[in-house]
């Protein structure tokens, strides 16, 4: 696994291949190029495109995506596409965190993904976005702690160690461990993530396999304190009660 020093505060948009502006020898970003084709071929239609168009402020495209109500996968695991989403009106949240991307895309910003890689605990995927140099989240939580981010953090690490107090599981124990490189939606075909009815399993896959750096050493997991009895109480506040199973 690559080491923590490698991808902390040093990390900025000069060592990400894949953002805007940035060039290889001999001309344009391959990436720039792969925005402008795939920016034709998102086959989202008209309606789609115009209400993901309006979610044009970071505050305006994180409300949107919490007025989503939360997806139960009552029929089973899901992974939904952009199109997906806006069909079902329901998303976790990768499938929001998807569903961000690609309105940040169409806004003129990269689609990037961060997957932070828990312990013992389910996984939480955010999209990134930048302000004046620094970092912030857009994310879908059913907990208030676990959602979005303003554009405050110096790095993906600092902005990612953000979310490590409130991030714990069902027996109390504080479980982020990892987060990844930012993931550039770009280097996907737009039907594994955007239009198709498939679901985004390849987006997940990828995601899952792409670099992903320690939050700190093994050794500290000895120095961890299990939340306490104010915490247990603030983890019962959530947005959206699961339904009731049908008979």
């Amino acid at each position: 696994m690559p080491t923590e020093r490698s991808a902390c505060d040093g990390y900025n948009v000069a060592s990400f291949p894949g953002e805007p502006g940035l060039r290889r020898r001999g001309g344009v970003s391959s990436a720039s190029e792969r925005s402008l084709a795939s920016l034709r071929e998102l086959d989202l239609t008209a309606a789609e495109r115009s209400l993901l168009r309006r979610q044009s402020t970071p505050e305006k495209l994180q409300s949107f995506i919490n007025s989503i109500p939360i997806n139960f996968e009552p029929d089973g695991d899901t992974c939904y596409t952009v199109h997906e989403v806006l069909a079902h009106r329901r998303a976790h949240c990768i499938e929001a965190a998807l569903v961000a991307a690609c309105a940040l895309w169409l806004s003129g910003e990269p689609p990037l993904l961060l997957d932070l890689r828990a312990e013992g605990d389910w996984d939480h995927v955010v999209a990134l976005f930048r302000r004046g140099g620094l970092w912030g989240a857009i994310a879908k939580s059913n907990h208030l702690a676990l959602r979005g981010r303003d554009p405050v953090y110096r790095s993906v690490r600092e902005l990612a160690l953000s979310y490590f107090h409130e991030y714990h599981n069902e027996r109390g124990e504080k479980t982020l461990r990892e987060y990844s490189r930012p993931f550039d939606l770009r280097v996907l075909d737009p039907a594994q993530w955007v239009s198709g009815d498939a679901g985004a399993w390849e987006a997940e896959r990828r995601i899952d396999l792409s670099p992903h750096y320690r939050l700190f050493p093994r050794t500290q997991r000895r120095h961890l304190t299990p939340i306490d009895a104010m915490q247990w109480r603030a983890r019962q506040l959530v947005e959206y009660r699961r339904p009731r199973k049908r008979r």
